[in-house]
């Protein structure tokens, strides 16, 4: 570390201030996920990064020199962390590129991307955006529907942006308030907000595609979505509701690489969690949340549990409350 390196964490939040490019690099990837860093400027260059980080969600406010964020195939390759990004402009521009698309963003834009695929984002001089970052899980919809918005600049001026655009900029410049029960109720509430957004511009394509096939599966996960706690909820249940064969439910979640048991697991899990790291439901037990959200077998949902999250949910939810 070098004395231009300025690292520091004060009521949880996480600061780094640094004229070295070098360091910087370094605390980048460390902070995100695997990234290589690039500039053409090194000894012109600062940066000044503020994160908080709220359950699954982190929030970054970042003010940076010129430079390019690459996450390239062998980077993805390696790492087995699997996020969304949310990128909002607030100051300069950035470019972002993703499946083949790209997307410039100025002040008050907003844009996502998936770090389980290669992207690349170049921002120029004295540039500043917020960051969120959060689990693809955490959000209740498809992967394939969201490969529609990665890299697809979501305007300022758009309705939805300019209600989620000043609650992000309010979150961001009180980091230092953001603690306990409230910070956890906030960041679940982010992500909702983001996913409101995102599915209201999804809607808007879907509209003018004509294409029947995804707008099924989206009613069909929002079946699942206001059924989860029902731990009788079936594939013949779901097939039904819809007018469908189970064979053709199997084959819309196939499109996708998933399957509807997968889903309506990860989906209850998720859930889940969130319950065991609000601390307003602190007095009830692990097995009542589990069957809550339709998984009553005890034994059984702490096995899934701690697959997906790689702790009991009794110690996940320590840990998490402990931290809170």
């Amino acid at each position: 570390m070098t004395v231009d390196s300025m690292p520091g964490t004060s009521n949880g939040v996480e600061t780094f201030s640094t004229a070295d490019f070098h360091d910087w690099r370094r605390h980048v990837s460390e902070s995100f996920v695997p990234l290589d860093v690039q500039t053409d400027r090194p000894d012109t260059f600062h940066g000044d990064l503020r994160a908080k980080r709220i359950d699954c969600l982190a929030m970054f406010d970042i003010s940076v020199s010129q430079h390019a964020v690459v996450r390239t195939p062998e980077l993805v390759a390696r790492s087995g962390r699997d996020f969304y990004k949310l990128s909002m402009q607030l100051r300069g521009s950035s470019l972002l590129l993703q499946d083949g698309k790209e997307a410039l963003l100025t002040p008050g834009d907003i844009a996502i991307y998936d770090t389980t695929r290669p992207y690349t984002l170049l921002s120029d001089d004295y540039m500043r955006h917020i960051v969120l970052m959060f689990p693809r899980t955490s959000i209740d919809l498809s992967t394939e529907d969201l490969r529609e918005l990665t890299a697809t600049r979501l305007p300022a001026d758009l309705a939805l942006c300019q209600v989620v655009s000043p609650f992000l900029l309010r979150m961001a410049k009180n980091f230092e308030s953001l603690q306990g029960v409230s910070a956890l109720r906030l960041a679940h509430t982010t992500i909702d907000l983001v996913t409101t957004l995102f599915a209201s511009e999804l809607d808007i394509g879907l509209e003018g595609a004509n294409e029947p096939r995804r707008r099924l599966l989206s009613q069909i996960k929002h079946f699942i979505e206001a059924h989860l706690d029902d731990d009788s909820l079936s594939p013949g249940q779901i097939a039904a509701a819809h007018y469908i064969s189970v064979r053709q439910l199997h084959q819309l979640f196939q499109t996708e690489g998933s399957s509807v048991s997968t889903w309506i697991r990860t989906r209850r899990l998720e859930q889940c969690r969130r319950m065991l790291t609000d601390p307003v439901h602190s007095g009830r037990s692990v097995s009542e949340i589990g069957a809550r959200w339709g998984l009553p077998d005890a034994p059984h949902f702490s096995r899934v549990f701690k697959a997906a999250y790689g702790a009991s949910p009794r110690q996940f939810r320590a840990e998490a409350l402990h931290d809170a």
